[in-house]
C-alpha cells in the first residue's frame, strides 16, 4: 500500500511538472498583447518596459545582433581561411588541389576549415541559432527550446526556398528562361549590355507569377554566364548585385501570392492580384526601369565596352524536348500552388527526383547544395526572427506614413522583410495608408542586406564565386543604395 503511494505520489508529480512544462513552453515567445505596457509613453519607454517584464528579450536580441554583425566580417574571416589553408600547404609542401595529379589524400587545416565555416554567409545564423538554443535551454529549460524550435518556428518558407531554387536551376527551365530572356537581348543584338538590361528588367518582373526565389535563381545563374564570366570591374559587380537584389524584391509585388513579405499580409489585409498591381505593381514596374536606366548611364562605358565570351568549345547540348519541359513547368507550378503546404510540395519534390533520373539524358545533375545552404540560412533567420517582436512591433506601431516607410525600410535591412509585414498586422488601427507604407517600406528596403530578403542567399551563393573573398556587406549596401532611394520615390512620391 505503501509502494502504491509512492507510485501515485510520483505519477501525480510527474503530470504536475509536465503540465507545468508544457505551460511555461506555450508562452514562449510571450504573446505581444500579454505585456501591460504603459498608457501614452514613448516606444523607449515600452521597450524598457517589455525588457524589464521578460529580460529574455534582451538576451534573444543581443545575440541576434551578434548573429548581424558576423555576417558583415564573414568575407573576412573567409579570406583569413584561405591565407591559412596556404600557409599549411606550405608548410607541409602540398600541392594546391586544382594541381595534385597523384591521387592522394589532401591534408586540410583544421583551423583554416572551422574559419571557412564560419565565414559561409548562410551558416552565419544557424551557428548563432545554435547560441540562442544554448540561451533558452539554460533560461527556460530543454522543453521550451524544444518547443519553440521544433513546433513554434515555421519552417514553411526555407523548405519552399530549397525546393523552388532545385527546380528553377534545372536544364529544362534554365534552357526556357534563357531562350525567352535571348529573345529580349535580341533587340540590343545580342551584345552583354542586352543581356543586362533584359535579365535585370524581365526576371524580377516573373517573379510575381514564378516566386521570387524561382526569380531570383534564373537571373543569378544568367548574369553568371551573360555578365559576370566576362569580369566586369568591381564597382559594377557590386551596384550590379545590389541592382538585381531591389529589383527582385520590389518585382514580386505585382501578385499577391509570389513575394514572402507581401502574402503576410495578402489574407489578414484582404489584398487580391487586382489591389496588388494596382497599388504597387505599376510602381514597382517603374522603379526598376527607372533604376536600371540610372546605372547604365552611370556605368555605360564600361557596360557598353564589354565584349561576348567566346562560344565554349566542346559538343553542343541537344535540345530539351518539349514535353520534358512542360514537365517541368507543371512540377514548378504545383510547388507554387502548394507553398504552404510542405508535405505536398516536398511529396511534389520527390516524384520531381524520380521523373529527373528517369529522364537523365535530357537532365543536368540536380543541384542540392546551394539551395540546401540558402535553406539552412533562412532556417536560422526565422529561428532569431521569431524573438525580436517585442521591440519591432511597438517602433513600427509609434510612426505615421512616412516615418512608417523609412521604418520599415531601414529595419528590413537587419531583419528579413517578411517579419517585418508580419509583425505590421499584429498592430492594431492600421490605415489603409499605414498599410501601404508598412509593406512598400519592407520591399523598397529588400536589397540593403543579404539577410534582408529570403531570395537573397540564394543570389549571393551562386555569384559569390566572382567576388574574390567573398561578397562584402558593405559593398553589397553600397551597390544597392541607389536603386532603393529611386524606388522609394516610385513609391512614396509617384
Amino acid at each position: 500500500m505503501k509502494l502504491f503511494s509512492r507510485l501515485l505520489l510520483l505519477a501525480c508529480f510527474a503530470a504536475t511538472m509536465q503540465a507545468a512544462t508544457q505551460a511555461s513552453a506555450e508562452v514562449f515567445p510571450r504573446d505581444l498583447s500579454s505585456y501591460a505596457d504603459p498608457a501614452s509613453t514613448g516606444v523607449w519607454t515600452v521597450i524598457k518596459a517589455r525588457a524589464g517584464a521578460e529580460p529574455f528579450n534582451v538576451v534573444a536580441t543581443v545575440i541576434f545582433a551578434l548573429a548581424v554583425l558576423h555576417t558583415f566580417f564573414a568575407p573576412k574571416i573567409l579570406h583569413l581561411s584561405h591565407v591559412i589553408e596556404e600557409r599549411h600547404r606550405a608548410r607541409l609542401k602540398l600541392k594546391p588541389a586544382a594541381n595534385n595529379d597523384e591521387g592522394q589524400p589532401h591534408e586540410v587545416s583544421f583551423g583554416g576549415q572551422m574559419l571557412h565555416f564560419l565565414g559561409e554567409i548562410e551558416a552565419v545564423f544557424g551557428i548563432w541559432a545554435i547560441v540562442l538554443g544554448g540561451a533558452i535551454v539554460w533560461g527556460k529549460g530543454l522543453d521550451t527550446a524544444v518547443d519553440y524550435i521544433g513546433g513554434t518556428v515555421n519552417f514553411t518558407e526555407p523548405m519552399f526556398v530549397v525546393v523552388i531554387m532545385a527546380l528553377a536551376s534545372t536544364r529544362p527551365v534554365m534552357r526556357l528562361a534563357e531562350q525567352s530572356l535571348r529573345a529580349v537581348a535580341a533587340l540590343g543584338q545580342g551584345r552583354p549590355v542586352a543581356w543586362w538590361f533584359s535579365i535585370l528588367t524581365v526576371a524580377p518582373l516573373l517573379g510575381s507569377f514564378i516566386t521570387e526565389p524561382a526569380a531570383m535563381t534564373i537571373a543569378a545563374l544568367l548574369l553568371a554566364k551573360q555578365f559576370y564570366e566576362l569580369q566586369p570591374g568591381t564597382k559594377l559587380k557590386y551596384a550590379t548585385l545590389g541592382l538585381l537584389f531591389v529589383n527582385i524584391s520590389i518585382g514580386g509585388t505585382l501578385t499577391h501570392f509570389a513575394a514572402p513579405p507581401v502574402l503576410m499580409v495578402a489574407a489578414p489585409w484582404g489584398w487580391d492580384m487586382a489591389y496588388m498591381f494596382t497599388h504597387f505593381g505599376w510602381h514597382a514596374i517603374g522603379g526598376i526601369v527607372v533604376a536600371n536606366a540610372v546605372y547604365f548611364f552611370m556605368f555605360r562605358r564600361e557596360l557598353l565596352a564589354l565584349k561576348p565570351a567566346a562560344p565554349a568549345a566542346g559538343p553542343v547540348e541537344e535540345p530539351v524536348p518539349v514535353w520534358v519541359t512542360l514537365v517541368h513547368l507543371a512540377f514548378l507550378g504545383f510547388t507554387v500552388w502548394m507553398a504552404h503546404h510542405p508535405p505536398l510540395f516536398i511529396g511534389g519534390f520527390l516524384f520531381f527526383l524520380a521523373f529527373a533520373q528517369a529522364t537523365a539524358h535530357h537532365q543536368s545533375k540536380v543541384e542540392l547544395r546551394s539551395p540546401l545552404l540558402v535553406g539552412f540560412f533562412l532556417a536560422g533567420l526565422v529561428i532569431h526572427g521569431g524573438l525580436q517582436g517585442w521591440w519591432i512591433e511597438p517602433v513600427l506601431g509609434s510612426l505615421g506614413e512616412k516615418p512608417l516607410f523609412a521604418g520599415a525600410t531601414i529595419l528590413t535591412a537587419f531583419n528579413d522583410n517578411a517579419l517585418i509585414t508580419y509583425l505590421a498586422t499584429l498592430v492594431p488601427g492600421f490605415t489603409e495608408n499605414l498599410k501601404f507604407a508598412v509593406v512598400a517600406g519592407a520591399v523598397t528596403g529588400g536589397g540593403l542586406t543579404v539577410i534582408a530578403n529570403a531570395p537573397n542567399p540564394a543570389g549571393q551563393s551562386i555569384l559569390q564565386r566572382y567576388f574574390p573573398g567573398g561578397v562584402s556587406a558593405l559593398g553589397l549596401l553600397l551597390g544597392a543604395v541607389i536603386p532603393t532611394l529611386i524606388v522609394a520615390v516610385s513609391f512614396m512620391v509617384l
